[in-house]
């Protein structure tokens, strides 16, 4: 539902141009990214609470959150729910 705006944040964030056009759902993102280190997660955070409109706190965040890209997508819709 959100996959496609998180990506677009995704690649905007890390600088990836052309080269994260490629990334689908099942793209993974923590580990396999080397633009996506600690302060880019923070980065990413920030911009995904501006764009949706949402609130992410520490103890919403996990490992599994940043898996793929899909997983990434399914925790936006999971606070765009709340």
């Amino acid at each position: 539902m959100y996959l496609d705006e998180v990506k677009t944040i995704l690649i905007d964030v890390l600088g990836l141009g052309e080269a994260g056009r490629g990334l689908d759902a099942d793209s993974p993102l923590l580990g396999s990214l080397p633009e996506l280190d600690s302060m880019a997660v923070v980065t990413l955070i920030g911009a995904l609470e501006d764009h949706f409109d949402i609130a992410i706190s520490d103890d919403d965040i996990s490992a599994s959150t940043f898996e793929t890209l899909g997983s990434l997508a399914a925790f936006v819709a999971r606070l765009r729910a709340e």
